[in-house]
């Protein structure tokens, strides 16, 4: 049986000819460097270095929130288990290109004359190769070509739901933060309308003010209630979020004070001056081993025009005892090939062949595509990032001379020389600056987390199926 597998091995290495395509990776659709203009920053960096997310979400809390997701987060374990049979459908396609041993054996007790007549036992035992595919042409290596990329594919796939969920749950954590802000300042607020309100109703009392007054100052009470009502129930779906993306409860512990505390905390995924890093994204990187899989497909389509061999080679015993099972004279062997090519099918081999150089130039587009939409994130996220500080500058300006405002305005109403219609107007600008102030820092965060989402963040595969 060794004689025989060994004789048969030579065959394997007669697939040494390939009709796919020579793969070229094509030019990337994008300029060779980033935009320049006065929305965009300087950069210094000639590529993106490989980071970690600790080194851009440096904040323990944060750490230990992503920490668990990696670990209990059920999106990412479809991702591993995905990954797993992808890997495997590799070696059951592989396995096609080597031969396949089989062995069987019998034990027959033949009887004749209604049971009158016996002829004994009848032993036999064969094995071999029953039918191996010479694979000329390439089709099977082709083929276990296309498994492999597809595999690779799906690990970059799994790249992808990783990087989500780290980016996902940053974002989550900075519009926690944010939230908790605003609400504090629709409390604050709160409390100052209700001042305003009682002095208001005082001054109604003593003859001294008008009705108006009295509702204007409530209308901004209620104003205030209704968003502390708001953000009270948008913190706790902010909890919800985060208990999902991380797949399980948490200490609540783990949630920031504010707003500033994150961007205190948060580092910055660099872009560097060459564009050639977007190719490092999973998703580019997904889509260029599509597009060789697809190449490769072409190959097997193009081997089914041509003939296929396939060998046999069969050692079989048979005896009538067991003792005499393995001798000499009990031995048959049989060696074969077979050869078949069909001729005419109508053109359906042909089309086939059209079929994968269509899903090959498919699959072209849809990586080209990759790469120009992964430009445009980038640029747009650096664009966002060179405007962002005179943003956050400005709203800082703008609520410092609303508190100044205010505070003026409500000294002066309290001693009879404004009206309450002025203060009740600086009230309302000063709340208004405050919110916007918020969602400016809001922005600042989740323009550091956007980068690190678009730059393709860092480099770290998903762990193995649970």
């Amino acid at each position: 049986m060794a004689r025989l597998v060994a004789a048969a091995l030579p065959a394997v290495a007669l697939a040494a000819c390939s009709l796919a395509p020579k793969y070229v990776a094509p030019a990337p659709p994008m300029p060779a460097s980033w935009p320049v203009s006065d929305a965009y920053l300087a950069r210094s960096e000639a590529a993106l270095p490989l980071v970690s997310y600790r080194e851009i979400f440096r904040d323990p809390r944060l750490q230990a929130l992503v920490e668990q997701a990696l670990d209990t987060n059920r999106d990412l374990r479809v991702a591993a288990a995905n990954l797993a049979a992808a890997r495997a459908q590799v070696r059951v396609t592989r396995a096609n290109q080597f031969p396949a041993v089989d062995i069987g054996g019998s034990a027959t007790d033949n009887e004749t004359g209604g049971g009158f007549g016996r002829n004994g036992m009848q032993y036999s035992l064969q094995g071999g190769i029953s039918s191996f595919e010479v694979d000329l042409f390439g089709r099977l290596a082709n083929a276990t070509e296309s498994q492999r990329n597809t595999a690779l594919a799906t690990e970059a796939a799994a790249r992808t739901v990783r990087l989500g969920l780290v980016a996902d749950i940053a974002l989550a954590w900075a519009t926690y933060a944010a939230d908790r802000d605003l609400l504090k300042i629709a409390q604050s607020t709160a409390a100052n309308a209700r001042d305003s309100v009682r002095l208001s109703n005082a001054r109604l009392k003593g003859g001294v003010a008008a009705r108006t007054e009295l509702r204007q100052a409530e209308q901004v009470l209620e104003t205030a209630n209704g968003d502390v009502a708001l953000q009270t129930a948008l913190l706790a779906q902010d909890v919800n979020l985060l208990r999902l993306l991380v797949g399980a409860d948490f200490d609540q512990a783990l949630l920031p004070g504010g707003i500033d505390e994150v961007n205190a905390s948060l580092g910055e995924a660099r872009a560097g001056l060459d564009t050639q890093i977007l190719l490092r994204r999973p998703d580019v990187v997904q889509a260029e081993y599509q597009l060789r899989a697809a190449n490769a497909d072409i190959g097997v389509a193009r081997a089914q025009l041509f003939p296929t061999i396939s060998l046999s080679a069969l050692v079989g015993f048979a005896s009538t005892s067991l003792s005499s099972l393995f001798d000499g004279a009990s031995r048959t062997t049989t060696l074969g090939a077979d050869g078949s090519w069909s001729i005419f099918n109508a053109g359906g081999r042909t089309a086939a062949v059209e079929v994968t150089r269509a899903q090959r130039d498919a699959a072209l587009a849809t990586y080209e595509s990759a790469i120009q939409t992964a430009f445009r994130e980038v640029a747009d996220a650096l664009a966002n990032q060179g405007t962002i500080g005179e943003r956050l500058r400005a709203a800082s300006a703008f609520t410092a001379s609303a508190q100044d405002t205010a505070n003026l305005t409500e000294a002066t109403y309290r001693r009879g020389i404004t009206g309450s219609l002025e203060n009740l107007d600086a009230q309302r600008s000063l709340y208004s600056a405050r919110q916007a102030e918020i969602n400016v820092r809001l922005q600042q965060a989740t323009n550091r987390v956007t980068l690190y989402r678009v730059l393709g963040g860092d480099q770290a595969s998903i762990p193995a199926a649970h």
